[in-house]
């Protein structure tokens, strides 16, 4: 193999590795440290420098990718302020470098090749150059889109966001690691950045969920339509100890007579830890043994076995958008 090769495949085992490392966190405590993100975004910086150096990028491909780094940087650091700058904060002042780095690779980059176009980048007409800058820059694309998805609650978890914003620059292109089977993705004019890839994979991966919900509540005998294909039955004595949302609950009646009813669907803000001590008080003091339930899966561990078909066959719209007429 040659220098890109191993850098690619590098590139896909601490993909794996470190991704199996956060699900198996966000599985098992909910919340992946800071610190965790922070560690493995040096094997990802090291190898991205590498791979520029590989293609003797100029100066200004590298301080992109600084700003791609520094604008992925504020998931887990946050944005440095002016009065931590007036304050003479070290972090606030070096990130703040670190942010006029980046501005200046951008901007250098866009008067040198704005005159190429993105079509022609696309349809591989661009000079090596242009193709390597736009590409690093086209960084800011799956960052931007997780980073609003997260803010408009469209992703909840942090550690959902940052992963992805991680995923983007350890794979900031497709030739950043090894497809298996790169035919289609090679004929496809268009393909999603590989991180808007992997979360379209780990969605895919949701549509099997009910399947098998549907299979475990049908074989410990649970026949209600409504709650079967997303939900459980569980011991009210359980609850407080797992990570779930708590489905059922005991409702007044109009004629004073209380009733046991369950939601369809999770609550929209996950009430307190003493909200739902008080919920449980009540379904034992009516005598529930039994409550249904819906657990928390957290994004991470899907997005990990995504990254089988990622490798395998790239990204699911180059072989989806055929079948729709659309390329």
């Amino acid at each position: 193999m040659d220098s890109g090769e191993v850098i690619s495949w590098t590139r896909l085992i601490v993909l794996f590795w470190a991704l199996g490392i956060a699900a198996w966190l966000d599985h098992k405590e909910r919340r992946v440290p800071n610190e965790f993100w922070i560690t493995w975004a040096k094997p990802a910086i090291f190898l991205w420098v590498l791979d520029l150096l590989n293609y003797e990028a100029q100066w200004y491909v590298f301080a992109t990718a600084a700003g791609m780094v520094a604008y992925a940087s504020v998931a887990v650091i946050g944005r440095p302020s002016l009065n931590d700058i007036r304050s003479g904060s070290r972090l606030d002042l070096a990130v703040s470098a670190w942010y006029l780095v980046g501005i200046a690779g951008v901007v250098q980059g866009l008067l040198l090749h704005s005159d190429e176009s993105i079509l022609s980048i696309l349809s591989g007409d661009g000079s090596e150059e242009a193709t390597l800058w736009w590409s690093t820059f086209a960084v800011f694309i799956p960052i931007f889109l997780v980073d609003m998805a997260w803010r408009m609650r469209l992703i909840h978890g942090g550690a959902d966001c940052k992963g992805l914003m991680w995923v983007a620059i350890l794979v900031p292109s497709w030739s950043s690691i090894p497809i298996f089977y790169p035919g289609v993705m090679e004929d496809a004019v268009i393909a999603m950045p590989p991180a808007i890839a992997l979360l379209v994979w780990g969605g895919l991966a949701f549509l099997v969920l009910p399947i098998i919900m549907i299979l475990k509540n049908l074989k410990d005998g649970n026949t209600t339509l409504k709650l079967i294909w997303h939900a459980e039955k569980m011991s009210v004595d359980n609850v407080l100890s797992s990570h779930v949302w708590l489905l059922s609950t005991i409702a007044e009646m109009p004629n004073g007579e209380k009733k046991i009813i369950h939601r369809t669907r999770a609550p929209r803000k996950t009430p307190s830890v003493e909200k739902l001590m008080e919920e449980i008080s009540i379904l034992k003091e009516n005598g529930v043994e039994e409550v249904w339930v819906t657990r928390k899966y957290p994004l991470l561990v899907f997005l990990w076995p995504a990254i089988i078909p990622l490798f395998l066959v790239g990204g699911p719209m180059a072989y989806i958008m055929p079948l729709l007429g659309v390329l």
